[in-house]
Parts: structure tokens; sequence; C-alpha cells
């Protein structure tokens, strides 16, 4: 079974800087994408940065290009975003999801809050 586990949200001022992390298990191969995406209240959920495995390419939102860091600790089967510069728009539910062919599969969400 495929588990992901979020984890390192919490409540940051503008300009601050935090790290979410996603923990993976289940998957016994690395031809996979790890993808966060995040939900604020009132607003679609959105995908933010994504990582490969298999070769490491990334990607960001335009919304965070620049401020973001995606990466990733094979030992550790974990996926980091690193957040830096955040604003008050950047609040929302983080969710990371692991995605490998037609298939996907979801951690829970970690708070995120931005605000003085």
């Amino acid at each position: 079974e495929v588990q992901l586990q979020a984890s390192g949200g919490g409540l940051v001022q503008p300009g601050g800087s935090l790290s979410v992390s996603c923990a993976v298990s289940g998957l016994s191969f690395e031809d996979y994408a790890i993808v966060w995406f995040r939900q604020a209240p009132g607003k679609e959920r959105e995908g933010v940065s994504c990582i490969s495995k298999s070769d490491r390419s990334t990607y960001y939102a335009d919304s965070v290009k620049g401020r973001f860091t995606i990466s990733t600790d094979d030992a550790k089967n974990t996926v980091y975003l690193q957040m830096n510069s955040l604003k008050p728009e950047d609040t929302a539910v983080y969710y990371c999801n692991a995605q490998w062919g037609r298939f996907s599969s979801w951690g829970q969400g970690t708070q995120v809050t931005v605000s003085s």
C-alpha cells in the first residue's frame, strides 16, 4: 500500500521560511513523481511544484518560482519543499501526491499559515 505522510506546516510571518516534507512508503521502484499541491480556503487546489524521482527534473508554478525549492532524500524516501520569502497568499493546506503511470496516491494535508 502506498502511503504519503506530510508534515512540517505551521505559522510563519511574511518573509519567513518553512519546510514541509512528504515521507513516501510502499513504492518499490523509482519511476514516479511527487507533486506538491496547495488549497487555500475558497480556492481550487493548485499544483505548486513537482520532482521526478528517476531523473530529478523539477517544476515550479510561476507563483512560487525563485522562492520554493523541492528536493528529495533517497535514503529517507522523503521529499521536501523549502519555502522562502513566504507571502500571506501562500497560506493554504499543502498536500503531497505521488504519481506513477496512470495511478496516484495522496497524503493528508499540512496547514501553512503566513501571517503577522
